[in-house]
């Protein structure tokens, strides 16, 4: 077996991103395990690529490519880091220049000598048949490197664990679906501690193998022991759990707190040792000491001092004014660069890069990259296969007096990656676009139908109702039934917070967990000020009174809701401005009790920024939890968490849809805000706008997430334009630190083409954006054109941010096109309207007839003679 492929076999996923299966194993299983098997086509290899960005090298990534279509797109897998890539016997000529990491598939046992010493993929084996015997044969064959089997789709859970036993040097591919790691579901799938348990080999009496745990960058933290159970355990948990041989199932750091998140899972190359590879959080080691094998030297010591001086560096101090002064951290590394490049000696050249080292690691530390993310991309980039010509950049290659290589052998090396797989004429093949290159992708209306632009405006599609109703219907059913304790068990699952005793945070928050710069102070003073100027404009100066004709008064006033819900997103940003937008107008409203909701870190702690924002709009409490499960809670109460008659505030697809269910069951009695999905903006920029801006006002909603959606309306810009745009959006998304967030929300985003500003109005209008921004030239003329939209920012000087943060409007905004029928959050949002009537003796005489007329007509006597008798008493 290859001895960089982790396991004795791959798990093959249907369609990416969809390392999750409701049906089999989880995202995160299948992510733990690491090596994992896709079927590439045309339509889903830009997913495919996507999905090799994110995860950079540290999946082991297969890929049938049998249906691609052109040269190129394979090149594309191995250059985003596929390990190994399987195409048509005939095909191997063509790539020959990438040795092993393309194999050749076969359905034939007599093929199977064909490129053999690169590893063969076999297809469609029937584990019953005759020919199996003949393929056990074939896998002891010494000459072929690896053989690649997969089963026939009939095949059963105890034929694929047989299959796996009987074929040596094999590696076996099986459906995600088909694999567990719950023992009630052993026999109908394959149980996957018992599948390593399997082909790992224990010369201990009792089974137990020895497990190296490592940190990320590989650095061994100590040595422990491992049972089929524990492994089960762990991969369920996604946290390090281990054999004690004293003392049964270990749980790494449930009574220490120092925990473990548990990354990739593999076996050595002689299936004779496991290695977890965990994130540590504190020690491993019970002694005064990183790990069992003593303190972090070198950079892995630097690392872990930065991140130290990061949280807590004394004012004043060297590091602390490189964390907080970008300028003087770039002009340093400028300069430690410098003085290396001038380095001669072996003494010096080590010194000089130590420095540098220690600069370029605080501008990481301080974005909040790790050495692992450094070294992830490092492995990736061993990987690639397009060769750069290697040439300094224009500013960098003058200064040293040299001159780039000619342009034509760039030419040449693009004319080779473009070879067809066949002989079919080449402008008849697909070619990929340039995949390093962040762009928007154009649609011109002029030239396309209106079902096209319909198309190309479709926001990124989210689970259907039903998957998601079915995921979050048993966690709303047993926090309603079990309170507290299901609170605490999600909240330790999903935030890996596993030290956490209690799941709320009362009023008064103590002072400690308010501890933030002064910078940081003002910036939320500031913004709770303008917030609050805002929405206190918005109160009703005097209850509304008409009289509808003589002696018929009717009266509307408003009264707070008494109790609101307030959920604050945590996930991939922390977000203590959705806090401000929800808890000022709460707060200005009157609300008797704000309950906010917000995922914890995993330490248990809530990010400071959040608990000075709830101190100050006079929160109740803060509910440590996030998703569904905090829905829950608030909705139903349970014996910490307050009931609130009302649920406000933005989530993912799940949040929402708990949000939605809670709603509609009149056991909770609750209300919410809106429907809300992934964040969104719609830019109308023309030829005047500042590409610059127009590109950052994009890329401030493309970094919310991958599912986010971002479009620009181009009123009639030429080439030049459209592609300064272009360039501008790629080079700001590249110096991004979530340029791979951005990488998949450009991926459904687009430029659409207009002539006039009717036409964009028509298509903004019908897309009905969280954000619009109108970088045109008299915007505010336009403005009156608006009939949906969330929330409005006019002209080139008010970028989308100073509404998300300070500005004084409110940013929890309908997505998703529900800025057709629903209002962005605001006072109103926090209270209710009562109607009165109050009519005189005059006033009943008046509408007396009216009331009991339509009551006869609708046959609802009572109804009518609540009037008459009154009338008749006046006669008397």
């Amino acid at each position: 077996m290859e001895t960089t492929l982790p396991l004795p076999f791959l798990i093959s996923v249907a369609v990416p991103p969809g390392l999750a299966n409701s049906e089999g194993l989880s995202r995160d299983e299948v992510s733990c395990l690491g090596a994992v098997f896709f079927d590439a086509t045309s339509q889903n290899l830009p997913k495919l690529l996507n999905l090799l960005r994110q995860h950079n090298a540290s999946f082991h990534t297969f890929f049938d490519a049998t249906n691609l279509e052109s040269r190129d797109d394979v090149v594309s897998l191995l250059d985003h880091g596929a390990r190994k890539v399987f195409v048509q016997p005939e095909q191997l000529a063509n790539f020959t220049d990438f040795g092993s990491r393309v194999a050749p598939v076969v359905t034939d046992l007599k093929q199977i000598s064909a490129g053999a010493e690169s590893g063969v993929l076999i297809k469609d084996v029937d584990p019953k048949s005759a020919d199996f015997a003949s393929l056990v044969e074939a896998s002891k064959d010494a000459k072929i490197s690896t053989l690649f089997v997969r089963a026939t789709e009939g095949s059963s859970s105890d034929e694929l664990v047989a299959a796996s036993s009987q074929l040596v040097s094999a590696v076996l591919i099986i459906p995600s679906t088909r694999l567990t790691v719950k023992k009630e579901e052993m026999g109908s799938k394959v149980y996957v501690p018992s599948l390593l348990a399997r082909n790992w080999k224990s010369d201990r009496a009792d089974g137990l193998i020895p497990t190296v745990v490592c940190d990320e960058r590989g650095i061994a933290l100590g040595l422990v022991y491992s049972s089929q159970e524990s492994v089960g355990e762990s991969i369920k948990t996604q946290t390090g759990v281990y054999q004690s041989r004293k003392r049964g199932l270990w749980y790494k750091g449930a009574s220490s707190g120092d925990t473990q998140e548990l990354v990739r899972i593999s076996l050595d190359c002689d299936n004779d040792a496991l290695k977890f590879i965990v994130k540590q959080k504190g020690r491993f080691c019970h002694l005064e000491q990183f790990g069992c094998f003593g303190e972090l030297k070198g950079i892995s010591k630097l690392e872990q001092t930065l991140i130290s001086r990061k949280k807590s560096a004394p004012e004043g101090s060297y590091t602390k004014r490189l964390f907080s002064d970008e300028k003087l951290l770039r002009a340093k590394i400028m300069e430690e660069a410098e003085e290396l490049c001038d380095a001669k000696s072996p003494e010096d050249v080590a010194f000089e890069a130590a420095d540098l080292i220690y600069f370029a690691l605080t501008k990481a530390i301080g974005a909040g990259v790790t050495l692992a993310d450094i070294e992830n991309n490092l492995d990736a980039k061993s990987l690639k296969v397009k060769r750069r010509p290697g040439n300094a950049k224009g500013q960098w290659a003058a200064k040293e007096g040299i001159a780039n290589g000619p342009a034509e052998d760039a030419k040449e090396a693009a004319k080779a990656s473009t070879v067809p797989l066949t002989s079919e004429p080449a402008a008849e093949k697909h070619t990929a676009p340039d995949s390093d290159k962040i762009v928007m992708k154009r649609i011109d209306v002029s030239q396309s139908s209106e079902a096209d632009v319909s198309a190309a405006l479709k926001r990124p599609s989210q689970k259907s109702a039903d998957a998601i109703l079915n995921i979050v219907t048993p966690i709303i059913n047993d926090i309603r039934e079990n309170g507290d304790k299901a609170l605490l068990s999600y909240t330790h699952k999903f935030e890996k917070a596993t030290s956490l005793t209690s799941p709320v945070l009362r009023a008064p928050f103590p002072k400690e967990m308010m501890n933030l710069p002064a910078e940081t102070i003002k910036a939320i003073d500031v913004s709770f000020e303008n917030i609050r100027k805002f929405h206190a404009a918005q109160k009703e100066e005097k209850p509304l009174q008409v009289e509808t004709m003589p002696g018929v008064v009717c009266s509307r006033f408003s009264r707070p809701i008494e109790r609101v819900g307030l959920y604050v997103p945590g996930g991939t940003a922390v977000l203590p401005s959705t806090a401000l937008m929800l808890g000022v107008p709460a707060m200005v409203a009157g609300c008797h009790k704000i309950v906010l909701a917000s995922p914890p870190r995993a330490d248990g702690s809530i990010t400071p920024e959040i608990v000075y924002v709830a101190h100050k709009v006079g929160a109740e409490s803060i509910v440590l939890a996030g998703g569904a499960q905090a829905v829950a809670a608030m909705a139903y109460g349970t014996e910490s968490v307050t009931k609130v008659d009302k649920i406000l505030g933005p989530g993912n697809q799940f949040v929402t849809a708990a949000k939605m269910f809670v709603s509609n069951d009149t056991n909770a009695g609750v209300s919410i805000d809106m429907p809300a999905g992934p964040s969104e903006v719609l830019v109308i920029a023309d030829r005047d706008a500042n590409p610059a801006f127009v590109a950052s006002d994009l890329l401030s909603q493309a970094e919310h997430g991958v599912d986010s959606q971002v479009i620009c309306i181009a009123v009639g810009m030429d080439e030049q334009h459209l592609t300064a745009l272009d360039d501008e959006l790629h080079k700001q998304a590249m110096a991004l630190p979530r340029v791979d967030i951005v990488r998949g929300s450009i991926a459904h985003s687009v430029t659409i083409i207009v002539k006039d500003i009717e036409e964009a109005m028509r298509i903004s209008n019908d897309y009905a954006p969280e954000h619009l921004i109108l970088q045109i030239k008299d915007a505010e003329s336009v403005v009156p054109k608006v009939m949906n939209a969330g929330s409005v920012f006019i002209g080139q000087w008010t970028p989308e941010s100073v509404g998300d943060y300070s500005a004084g409007v409110n940013h929890s905004l309908p997505t998703y096109g529900f800025a057709k029928q629903y209002s962005g959050v605001n006072l109103a949002s926090f209270v209710k309207h009562i109607t009165s009537s109050n009519l005189t003796a005059e006033g009943l005489k008046n509408v007396g007839d009216a009331v009991m007329q339509l009551a006869k007509v609708e046959e609802l006597e009572a109804h009518r003679r609540a009037v008459s008798i009154r009338l008749a008493s006046l006669n008397k």
